[in-house]
């Protein structure tokens, strides 16, 4: 059975059967474990019509104002997101491309080296580059440079993973669309609160897109400084006098903290500035030992800050293309679940994956409790289909523009 939605007592699942000229081919719908019979004998898409109940339920529920609204994204919001020569890749793909910039050669005998041999049961190698990298981080001062220059490799890699998340944000991108839905909340509702573990500016790109303020721990001024205070500011209007002071927060804000740095991030003299074009990027690069780098300026800050947002009432997670991987953040939803009963959990993935060890808790969690959603969506689809509460529309008056060119009298507003 394959689960596209689990929510408690409500479920959207498949099952499949073998055909030997079109493979798998859907047998049965369950809706809330019960499976559902179509009416008439036309053939009905059954698939389409689980998806169209799937997003349903999640609209339903996604409609309902949380006082408190945190995003958190990993690589699913990333992956194949970008211009046509260079997208968001997850982790496997990354190593791939660290095998043709090394050569193969190479690449092997640096797994050969660092005794990394980790294969599946068919004998494929596992591509953990996260592994890899701890393991190369601990070694490259005990192997002789003559043998490999372990520590050529590991920069090599970094640099690798550095230019493959410098992504351009393309147009008509998921992440403007959804940006635009989520910040469209009430004006005495606190400022939604992103989380990404990302290393690219997509959503930044998105932001200076839609016009929208972000609150990203850095100074307004020039150069762009990191205090941890900054996250304490916010953006309001004085030009006109209103009776109730919330009333005058501006709308499209929203705060933005990238718990793993940033390709824009350096340090400089014990500063943290946002830049452009930087050539050592501050970020936490994958590797087991990410626990223990959270506790660094400015990733402390960030992590604290999303640990202190689960503590709120009337809250909601969203947590979107995150593989469960980091220790620190699970630790941190895990305490929410635990300690915080008004504490909601949605989790957003390509899959409902019960072959994955640290997603399958939740999983197995959503199906008795009711304050744990797992849905089966890709970002690109989920942003397309997260409710747009008109009711709370911030868009921008119309601007007119005149052309004053002599030899064109076109006159357009955008």
């Amino acid at each position: 059975m394959k689960y596209l939605y689990l929510n408690g007592k409500n479920s959207v699942a498949l099952t499949y059967i073998e055909d030997s000229s079109k493979g798998s081919i859907v047998k049965d719908v369950y809706i809330d474990n019960i499976v559902h019979v179509f009416e008439d004998d036309e053939n009905p898409n059954k698939e389409a019509y689980a998806e169209e109940i799937k997003r349903n339920f999640y609209k339903k529920l996604l409609n309902n104002q949380f006082e408190n609204l945190v995003i958190l994204t990993g690589a699913g919001s990333s992956v194949g997101i970008g211009n046509a020569d260079k997208k968001g890749k997850i982790l496997s793909q990354l190593w791939d491309d660290s095998e043709n910039e090394l050569t193969t050669a190479k690449f092997t005998l640096l797994c050969e080296k660092l005794n990394y041999d980790d294969k599946y049961d068919n004998g494929e190698i596992i591509k953990n580059l996260e592994k890899l990298l701890s393991i190369a981080n601990t070694a490259k001062d005990y192997i002789p440079k003559d043998e490999i220059d372990i520590a050529d490799c590991v920069d090599k890699i970094k640099n690798v993973i550095k230019d493959r998340c410098t992504l351009e944000l393309p147009e008509n991108s998921p992440h403007t669309l959804f940006i635009n839905k989520i910040t469209k909340r009430k004006v005495t509702f606190p400022r939604l609160k992103l989380f990404t573990l990302n290393y690219d500016t997509l959503f930044e790109q998105a932001g200076k897109v839609g016009n929208f303020t972000i609150l990203d721990g850095f100074s307004f001024s020039q150069p762009r400084m990191f205090s941890g205070r900054n996250f304490d500011l916010d953006i309001v209007s004085r030009n006109n006098s209103r009776v109730k002071e919330e009333d005058n927060f501006v709308p499209k804000v929203f705060h933005l903290y990238k718990l793993h740095g940033s390709i824009d991030w350096c340090k400089e003299m014990n500063r943290i500035y946002q830049k452009e074009n930087v050539d050592d990027a501050l970020m936490i690069y994958p590797n087991q030992s990410k626990y223990e780098s959270s506790y660094d300026q400015p990733y402390f800050e960030m992590m604290s800050r999303f640990q202190q947002a689960l503590r709120n009432e009337n809250i909601l997670l969203i947590c979107i293309g995150f593989s469960f991987g980091d220790k620190h953040i699970v630790t941190a939803i895990k305490e929410a679940l635990e300690q915080n009963p008004s504490f909601q959990l949605i989790i957003i993935n390509r899959s409902i994956d019960t072959s994955n060890e640290n997603l399958k808790p939740f999983i197995e969690a959503a199906k008795e409790h009711s304050n744990i959603t797992f849905i089966a969506e890709t970002f690109v689809d989920f942003a397309k289909n997260y409710p747009d509460l008109k009711s709370y529309n911030q868009e921008d008056t119309n601007k007119i523009i005149i052309n004053l060119n002599k030899d064109s009298n076109e006159t357009k507003s955008i």
